[in-house]
């Protein structure tokens, strides 16, 4: 079996994708209000874990699961145009998964359940017999709590020794995992055929365009105006201003997006999400200087 090329390893790993990890990991880091004095080799060992390790582990598990929708959705992915031929595809999905586990081992118990966390569900999105993907309720979840809440604990726990970060971490943690939920619904607009065809309800083929707009945009303003509530209760009036004024925003841009979903999807992630991830570090601020 010929040795595949390096450029369709890396488009297999998708490093577009592993962005929001590795800013969530970052907003653990803040939030959890610790020194970064003599942490930066850990801080950028759990970067590298939550983006080019355990994020990339999962677009490679997706990707050799989803060959055949991606035959239909998208032919020019490394697997189904045959760039990486055989079985390639799964071999680096598993490695990549060992790289993961070994990583996590290093950088304590916490982050090693987070990462262990995040492998079982990035496999059981994709995975048969599970295939959480199946439903856009379940996958989009799946997806959420790995890219954002898991990556914030991890990033906390590496910085408080780890242990479990405080209470108000983990709660900011699991909204804006709840808010990326309706991130994940955005990325089902550009597959609605393949995934009708291959029997996969996303909330788009379940719900219609317009109904998996507005379910999308309630997933993402709801925990964020939840948040508003949090950093004012927790004397951080100044923070929950800025990502009030961050969600009005992106309520601009959600009416602009309602109005063509099916067109706008791409545009308003290039775009809305911005203030959406820029909202969550200002949120871990806030719990860094004392809110």
């Amino acid at each position: 079996m010929p040795l595949p090329r390096l450029s369709a390893i890396a488009e297999l790993l998708k490093p577009i994708t592993w962005f929001p990890p590795m800013w969530a990991f970052g907003c653990g880091v803040v939030a959890s209000g610790a020194s970064t004095e003599g942490r930066w080799l850990l801080i950028v060992a759990g970067v590298l874990l939550a983006g080019p390790l355990v994020c990339a582990s999962s677009q490679a598990v997706n990707d050799w699961f989803d060959r055949h929708v991606d035959a239909i959705n998208e032919p020019h992915r490394p697997i189904p145009s045959g760039r990486l031929p055989g079985r390639w595809g799964l071999y680096i999905a598993i490695a990549w998964t060992l790289l993961s586990l070994a990583l996590g081992s290093v950088l304590g118990p916490v982050a090693l359940l987070a990462a262990c966390v995040g492998l079982l569900l990035a496999w059981a999105y994709s995975a048969p017999p599970v295939r959480l993907k199946r439903n856009g309720w379940w996958g989009n979840s799946a997806c959420a709590l790995c890219y954002e809440g898991l990556a914030w604990i991890t990033g906390a726990a590496v910085m408080a020794a780890g242990t479990w970060p405080e209470s108000r971490s983990l709660g900011l943690a699991l909204l804006y995992s709840l808010g990326a939920h309706g991130i994940m619904t955005l990325n089902d607009f550009k597959s609605i055929d393949g995934d009708r065809r291959m029997g996969i309800a996303s909330l788009p083929v379940q719900l219609g365009v317009d109904g998996a707009a507005r379910v999308a945009c309630l997933a993402m303003a709801l925990p964020q105006l939840v948040v508003v509530g949090l950093l004012w209760h927790w004397d951080a009036q100044v923070h929950a201003a800025a990502v009030g004024v961050l969600l009005a925003v992106q309520l601009l841009l959600m009416r602009r997006f309602l109005a063509a979903p099916l067109a706008r999807a791409t545009w308003y992630s290039a775009l809305g999400i911005n203030f959406f991830v820029i909202g969550m570090l200002v949120s871990a601020f806030a719990l860094r200087s004392g809110g």
